[in-house]
């Protein structure tokens, strides 16, 4: 989660977070409704130093990352940081330079293989290697040494870099946070999605007493002459760079054990020691969480590293096996409910999402930014199946309906491929509407159970394309989705179900949509049952019988507009 609330909410609850308030019910009031009738045609100025960091150009291509050591000395005192990553690679190409990233203003001391210094040169924030020869599939190593004072991130997780706080007793507490800019803002990698370690260690060197909880599991501290302690941890799983973080603070510590669908999963909460009370109220929480998420997904995908939740000086990141928590002990957003609806108070937001993501986002990387929808959106979805888990179906529908409310429609979800570019926030509320629409579509809860399962087990640990996502839930729903992903995804208008009721029958068809745009949608014709029409961009008819009235499901997130009527379209207020 980058931000975790779309659209202009994000404006109004970041700044009236303690308690609901008239304005925020006035904005969700105000915002019910998409305004934009055509998508954005706008394209940003992209640059070399986006293509380098967001393509896989000649110097990444030739190289796979199998391993990182991280070592990093943290300096609260001056904000500066030094160390170094040992990049363990398979060579899969005869190229001879590397491209390693690493943020301005932070400096390359040196690059080093087999202890000899490697001629290197600065594109912005890409580093250029030379390097030795060497044979398709060696294994080989290179260790880059730096130092400096990271990008301070002042707005976490908004923006990203390094957070130099004090919690309220007045100690440093210090964390990273660096989703979408990337982790080469403050340590030296390959710094794309694409490319995933099989493993990592982090070992983090603090002044003592500060505790540092990073991803993994703790194999030792060191402590030091100079008054500072070494942190060591390590990650057995593939983990993605933005994932791997410093949380240093008064932390203490406890724990529980879970007995889920892969055996017994280690539960570890690290809250300010100051905090501890509260910490343990609020997560209790937590066990019940990954037993919906369990049933709904598959099998939490990290029992050889644990589940960590670390209370943080920012509201949350789903780093892997280190979750950051940032919510106040508070349910809901901060106190507030995003939905409208009530039902996000019953829960805290940022256990639910950001543990979503270890199945979203952690479990399955996009490959590419431009593919964060599959993140965001299942893990906006994912808050409304919780809700279903705790006050049955009807309320998870509920909830998810409520956050139409802070969608935009301002520019596509998927932008631009290749130039580590973000979608619209939309990728979260609009996204998660989208997937609550494909279940009706599916009209089969255990088959729609078992997509989502199926996702997780047949791109375990793995990196993926958004492609490649639409493509399986296509071929084993059995419907054709593409026009729907597309409308969705790459067009900003709600597909719009025009009607008109002429001598006895109903007209029907879709406006608003891209070409190819035929998606069934349920319907009820009153007073008779409900029925699927299966509209196309071509008016279709059909009788009415007894009818006398038409209404659309509220659960498929499209507008309906009668064209013999006056008004504009709306969103659908039936049920079936």
């Amino acid at each position: 989660m980058k931000d975790g609330i779309p659209g202009p909410l994000r404006r109004i609850v970041t700044t009236q977070v303690s308690r609901p308030c008239p304005l925020f019910l006035l904005a969700l009031a105000a915002l019910s409704l998409p305004a934009p009738a055509a998508p954005q045609a706008t394209t940003p100025p992209y640059t070399r130093a986006d293509t380098l960091r967001g393509a896989i150009g000649p110097a990444r291509a030739w190289w796979d990352v199998t391993f990182y050591d991280l070592e990093v000395t943290v300096s609260p005192a001056d904000s500066t940081i030094r160390g170094r990553t040992g990049i363990v690679y398979r060579r899969t190409g005869a190229d001879r330079e590397m491209q390693i990233d690493l943020q301005r203003p932070l400096v390359v001391d040196s690059v080093v293989r087999d202890g000899r210094r490697l001629e290197h040169r600065r594109d912005g924030n890409a580093v250029f290697v030379a390097m030795p020869a060497g044979r398709e599939g060696d294994l080989e190593t290179v260790t880059v040494h730096y130092h400096g004072r990271p990008r301070v991130a002042r707005n976490a997780p908004w923006d990203g870099g390094f957070v130099w706080a004090a919690d309220s007793l007045g100690n440093p507490w210090i964390a990273t946070a660096n989703q979408g800019l990337g982790a080469s803002v403050w340590w030296p990698n390959k710094d794309t999605q694409v490319d995933e370690p099989d493993s990592q260690r982090i070992a983090i060197r603090v002044p003592r007493p500060m505790v540092n909880v990073s991803n993994g599991r703790l194999r030792a501290v060191v402590n030091h002459d100079d008054g500072t302690a070494t942190w060591e941890w390590f990650v057995r799983a593939p983990i993605n760079n933005y994932n791997v973080t410093v949380n240093a603070g008064a932390y203490t510590r406890f724990g529980d054990i879970y007995h889920g669908e892969d055996g017994v999963l280690t539960l570890d909460y690290w809250p300010l020691a100051h905090h501890l009370d509260a910490a343990r109220e609020q997560f209790a929480q937590v066990p019940s969480v990954v037993r919906c998420f369990e049933r709904w997904f598959g099998p939490f995908p990290w029992y050889e590293d644990g589940l960590k939740i670390v209370e943080t000086p920012y509201l949350g990141m789903e780093h892997q096996s280190a979750v950051a928590y940032g919510n106040g002990y508070v349910n809901g957003y901060r106190g507030t409910d995003l939905s409208g609806t009530g039902l996000g108070l019953e829960w805290d937001f940022i256990i639910v999402h950001e543990l979503a993501h270890e199945w979203w986002g952690n479990n399955i990387t996009t490959a590419d930014l431009a593919d964060m929808w599959v993140h965001e959106s299942f893990g906006n979805y994912a808050e409304s199946l919780y809700t279903e888990c705790l006050r049955g179906t009807e309320a998870g529908a509920r909830y998810v309906r409520g956050v139409r409310a802070g969608i935009d429609h301002d520019r596509p979800i998927i932008p631009a491929f290749g130039v580590n570019a973000e979608g619209s926030g939309d990728m979260y509320s609009k996204g998660g509407n989208m997937l609550h629409t494909i279940r009706q579509l599916v009209a089969d809860d255990d088959r729609w159970r078992g997509i989502l399962r199926g996702l997780q087990r047949e791109f375990r640990h793995s990196v993926v394309t958004g492609e490649q996502v639409r493509r399986y839930m296509a071929e084993r729903s059995g419907l054709d989705l593409d026009p729907v992903f597309r409308q969705y995804l790459e067009d900003t208008r709600l597909p719009v179900l025009e009607y008109r009721i002429d001598r006895g029958n109903i007209r029907y068809r879709w406006t608003d949509v891209v070409d190819g745009f035929r998606m069934p949608v349920d319907v009820r014709l009153r007073p008779g049952p409900c029925t699927r029409l299966r509209p196309t961009t071509e008016w279709q008819s059909i009788g009415l019988g007894r009818a006398g009235e038409l209404t659309v499901d509220r659960d498929f997130y499209v507008l309906v507009r009668n064209a013999g009527g006056r008004g504009e379209a709306s969103l659908p207020e039936g049920t079936c």
